[in-house]
């Protein structure tokens, strides 16, 4: 399964695992980026990061590394 961060721009997908240490895992899935969860990336910085992502009712930042960290299913 391919990472968050090589998803392509406005494509939806589901989060299935987030990867990382312990403090690095429980930062996001405090966020609400947890398994079964819906998000998008909405838009990517000039210099391609951080990226930002939609999820649930809000937006976040992250870095592109991090998203590398969470394996997601795309959307059929």
């Amino acid at each position: 399964m391919p990472s968050l961060a090589e998803i392509p721009l406005g494509r939806p997908v589901i989060i299935r695992e987030v990867g990382g240490g312990n403090a690095f895992r429980r930062r996001l899935l405090e966020l609400g980026l947890v398994p079964g969860t819906e998000v998008k990336i909405i838009t990517v910085a000039p210099l391609g990061d951080p990226l930002r992502i939609a999820i649930r009712q809000g937006e976040w930042s992250m870095r592109r590394a991090e998203a590398a960290q969470i394996t997601v299913e795309v959307k059929p």
